[in-house]
């Protein structure tokens, strides 16, 4: 039978302020946000348990040795393969994960690891917008889209690839392959100032300029 850990306090701040400076500088209780994360280190919501309300750079830190189920409660995550946020990039929506498949199962990848994980700030599904170019450094043909795609091609985009995004607004989840699976990258108006002028910007996984399907973060 699985057993309970103790709850650690994870405050939330502001994401205009790193939580590790901002919990060494400012010694008052910080208000907590509009984020809550469960992790267990069994399937099926077994085992060792902890609540998180802000981001976790290594869950080893906190006795677990992988995480291989999940609750969001409130608010969009992402969780990530390896600590210290590297590795395959998974959203994490509001709902129930008993297994690495269920965040993992359409990327078409066999990953079971899941080590750390940061709430995606800027999620905001009724007001996202992003412009994709074709090439690098937002030169050639663009499009500027503020609804989902399952296939951009389908949509009348030239190719398979982007070269380059700018996000105005919201929080969105870009796809490698249509119908949202392959490789995810999640990509924030509060990251890069929103401007990701190359590919090898979206995420220390990404291997190529393949984009396919797009989407927006679901708060």
């Amino acid at each position: 039978q699985g057993h309970t850990a103790v709850p650690m306090a994870f405050p939330s701040f502001p994401d205009t302020v790193p939580a590790a400076k901002m919990a060494q500088t400012n010694p008052l209780p910080v208000p907590m946000g509009p984020w809550k994360i469960t992790v267990y280190d069994q399937e099926n919501f077994q085992g060792k348990r902890m609540e998180f309300t802000s981001a976790c750079p290594n869950i080893m830190e906190c006795g677990f040795d992988n995480i291989r189920s999940l609750k969001v409660e409130c608010g969009a995550w992402v969780g990530y393969e390896h600590t210290g946020f590297c590795g395959q990039q998974f959203i994490l929506e509001r709902g129930e994960y008993p297994r690495w498949d269920a965040w993992s199962g359409s990327n078409a990848y066999h990953i079971e690891r899941l080590m750390s994980f940061r709430p995606v700030c800027s999620a905001n599904h009724k007001e996202s917008r992003i412009t994709i170019f074709e090439k690098d450094n937002f030169i050639g043909r663009q499009w500027e889209i503020a609804d989902d795609y399952p296939s951009l091609q389908a949509m009348g985009w030239a190719n398979n690839e982007v070269g380059s995004m700018k996000i105005s607004c919201g929080a969105w989840v870009c796809y490698q392959y249509p119908g949202y699976r392959g490789y995810q990258y999640i990509l924030e108006a509060d990251h890069h100032g929103g401007d990701y002028k190359h590919w090898r910007e979206w995420g220390s996984h990404a291997q190529t300029s393949q984009i396919q399907s797009i989407r927006r973060v679901q708060q």
